[in-house]
């Protein structure tokens, strides 16, 4: 097999590190997302005060042939540029994965023939799990 028909062939990971299901835990937007509070009125601003479903609208309403997450967005990311408590990003990136090898191997596999990938976001628990399986080439 060449390399250009290794979707792996520039990833330090290889097909048997992702396949199968693996959980992610605590890595989505949930209710329970750390939010700023002014000290002075013990208030959370404005912008800061999101739901899971406006959220997850946002991760959906983003136009890319690669299906977004609502990841959390830190609290001084959401002082700094007065933004929601989320963002959106695939659902492989690495702030979900934990790391940038596991994004790469996720994301060959996503754009290959030669597997299938499903991933569940379950925004309750903020647990998401992706399952890579080697598709069936009958």
């Amino acid at each position: 097999m060449t390399s250009d028909d290794d979707p792996f062939h520039d990833c330090e990971l290889d097909p048997e590190a992702i396949l199968g299901a693996h959980t992610f835990e605590d890595v989505l937007f949930t209710d329970d997302t750390e939010a700023p509070v002014n000290v002075l009125t013990g208030e959370t601003p404005a912008h800061s005060q999101a739901t899971v479903e406006e959220a997850k609208e946002f991760a959906a309403s983003i136009d890319t042939e690669t299906p977004q997450i609502a990841l959390p967005a830190s609290v001084e990311t959401q002082i700094e540029r007065q933004s929601k408590p989320y963002t959106s990003a695939a659902f492989f990136h690495f702030k979900a994965t934990g790391s940038l090898e596991r994004h790469r191997a996720y994301h060959a596999a996503y754009d290959s023939d030669a597997f299938t990938v499903d991933f569940e976001a379950d925004y309750e628990s903020g647990n998401l799990t992706i399952t890579v399986d080697r598709a069936d080439k009958s």
